[in-house]
């Protein structure tokens, strides 16, 4: 999907949602397509660099993922160091991460190594709460991001056990709390590297607003 082709379209932004095996593809392309974007659904890496954004959901194990995403993990990178914005959501999230505390007592931990594009690692809930942790949180926007305009004070809806504990406080965009409070927005330096805890694309109205935030970053 070239540019010329997506304004030709109509579409704010070509953005492609990677297809690793894992995650609800259509849910996320539905929600995309709502926020203005041209979609395409594809592990085709040469897509990757011909798209106005990439879109990395997820939903399922830590090792799962960076397993099934080994073979695309160089691609990833490339799109991070294009500055084309690379969204992760989730799990897809997660995996931006250096590596996580599920799968380390694997014998062969180092495969579960994570995309380390924001140094750091996820920690599953520990101290009595109900895990996975599933239903409507408040988003509390600790610094400026495109990603969080208009979203401050909103509730967005997560399902997951382990939470991201990036290296510099200064990769965290919003927070909530779940008996602790832990990130649930983070991105890199350059901004162009982002990720959601939660689940955008089930997130109603507040998750749509991200979705164009993230559609409109794309297009510019």
């Amino acid at each position: 999907m070239q540019t010329d082709a997506r304004r030709a379209s109509g579409a704010a932004a070509s953005v492609v949602v990677v297809d690793y095996g894992l995650g609800n593809l259509r849910s996320v392309t539905r929600g995309l397509e709502r926020a203005g974007a041209e979609v395409e659904i594809t592990d085709d890496p040469d897509a990757f660099g011909e798209a106005d954004g990439v879109v990395l959901p997820g939903v399922g194990a830590f090792r799962e993922g960076v397993e099934n995403a080994d073979p695309i993990r160089e691609h990833l990178l490339a799109v991070a160091e294009s500055d084309t914005p690379l969204f992760g959501i989730c799990l897809g999230m997660q995996m931006l991460l250096s590596g996580s505390e599920e799968g380390e007592d694997d014998a062969e931990g180092a495969a579960s190594a994570g995309l380390d594009l924001i140094p750091g690692t996820n920690l599953r809930f520990d101290q009595g709460q109900k895990v996975p942790h599933m239903g409507w949180n408040e988003l509390s926007v600790e610094r400026d991001h495109p990603l969080v305009e208009g979203v401050s004070g909103e509730y967005a809806y997560f399902v997951h056990s382990y939470y991201a504990v990036p290296d510099d406080e200064r990769a965290v965009v919003a927070t909530t709390d779940y008996g602790l409070e832990f990130p649930a927005i983070i991105a890199d330096d350059s901004g162009t590297v982002f990720g959601t805890q939660f689940h955008p694309e089930k997130s109603g109205e507040t998750g749509l607003t991200i979705l164009r935030n993230f559609v409109g970053l794309c297009g510019e």
